[in-house]
C-alpha cells in the first residue's frame, strides 16, 4: 500500500509539467490579487472596467480578463487574466489603455500579488461574451 502511495505522489508531482506542456503555445494564465484603498474604491472600479473593456475590444491576444471583488471585502479584487502568449502579454502592458489604468490607479492600490497558474484543464476556455445594449423582452 505504501508503494502505491509513493507512485501516486510521484505521478502528481509530474502533473504540472504535463499540463504546462499541454498548454501549447505558451499561453499565459495568471491571477492578480489586489487590495484597493476604500477611499478610492469607486474610482478604481471605473479605471478597471474601462481598461478591461478596451483590452478585450482591441487586443486579439487578450483572451480573458475577468475581475471579481469579494462580497465581504469589496476592496479585495481577484482578476483572472488569460493571454494567447507571452508576446501578447508584453504587448498588453505597453498599450495606452493599460498604462492609463496602471498610472491612474497606482495610488489607489494598497497591495498587488501576481500569481502564475497552470490550468488543470487547459483545453477548457473561459469565454468573454459581449452583451448588446438592447433590452430583452423577458
Amino acid at each position: 500500500m505504501k508503494s502505491v502511495q509513493i507512485i501516486l505522489a510521484m505521478m502528481l508531482m509530474q502533473l504540472p509539467v504535463q499540463i504546462a506542456a499541454a498548454q501549447g503555445k505558451g499561453q499565459i494564465v495568471r491571477l492578480a490579487k489586489l487590495v484597493v484603498d476604500s477611499v478610492h474604491l469607486e474610482s478604481y472600479k471605473v479605471f478597471l472596467k474601462e481598461g478591461i473593456e478596451t483590452a478585450l475590444r482591441v487586443e486579439p491576444g487578450v483572451l480573458t480578463i475577468y475581475a471579481l471583488s469579494e462580497k465581504e471585502n469589496p476592496t479585495h479584487f481577484t482578476i483572472l487574466e488569460t493571454y494567447a502568449s507571452d508576446d501578447a502579454y508584453q504587448t498588453h502592458i505597453k498599450t495606452p489603455h493599460f498604462i492609463k489604468y496602471k498610472e491612474g490607479t497606482l495610488h489607489m492600490v494598497k497591495s498587488l500579488e501576481l500569481i502564475e497558474t497552470v490550468p488543470l484543464l487547459p483545453e477548457l476556455k473561459v469565454s468573454q461574451t459581449r452583451r448588446s445594449n438592447k433590452k430583452s423582452k423577458h
